[in-house]
């Protein structure tokens, strides 16, 4: 399986050499689909998504298109995942992209679409490709889902979990001393990874790709 797993997409030059080097063809023959889904119960300015659409945009891509599973019936979602190379899952909320996942079923098929393409994720999107959600965590990091309760197992694509926007402004307590405070149960490593980071995943070797700053916990 062939993923990228940033904070922030395709932040730089760096990150999209990555990207291209797994999906093993130029930007001009390559398509992407985006799924925004994440970002639905997201409330307030969406600016960020916007910045993540015109770094797609740069990339002089064949073709974008979109697809919320939230919205679209599953016959077209799979269309649509089958007609691209990329499936770029955009940020938001981990929760509710994972229960999405589940109530469509997509969860179980992801293995096999992706057989012969590349996933991105950013931020939530990133983080769903764990074992769980670590919801005591990231509810204490990040300061999202506070009433939720019950762990969601996440896609279990890699064997690792991943916390973004390391250092960022957005979120205050993405810092060393803080998340070492909230990971001592965790026996798994941990990257965190700041906006100009990302982890570039072929065939379970994983690869930094960095024009910024990471930390790796329970190496």
């Amino acid at each position: 399986m062939k993923l990228l797993l940033t904070s922030s997409g395709i932040t730089n030059k760096s990150i999209a050499k990555a990207l291209f080097e797994l999906v093993g063809k130029k930007p001009k023959d390559t398509s992407l689909v985006f799924i925004p889904t994440a970002s639905n119960i997201e409330v307030g300015d969406k600016t960020w998504l916007i910045d993540d659409l015109n770094n797609l945009k740069k990339l002089n891509l064949k073709s974008i298109d979109i697809a919320d599973i939230a919205a679209l019936d599953k016959k077209v979602i799979i269309e649509k995942f089958n007609q691209a190379d990329i499936l770029f899952f955009e940020g938001g909320n981990s929760y509710y992209l994972m229960e999405w996942l589940n109530k469509t079923g997509l969860n179980k098929l992801l293995p096999d679409l992706l057989k012969n393409k590349v996933y991105v994720g950013v931020s939530a999107g990133s983080m769903i490709t764990n074992k769980d959600l670590n919801l005591k965590v990231s509810q204490k990091i990040y300061q999202e889902d506070l009433d939720r309760r019950k762990e969601l197992k996440g896609l279990n694509f890699v064997d690792f979990y991943v916390l973004p926007h390391l250092n960022s402004h957005w979120f205050k307590k993405v810092r060393k001393n803080l998340i070492e405070k909230e990971i001592k149960n965790i026996k798994e490593t941990i990257y965190a990874i700041d906006d100009n980071s990302a982890l570039k995943i072929n065939n379970n070797k994983v690869e930094l790709i960095s024009e910024g700053k990471y930390l790796i916990f329970n190496e």
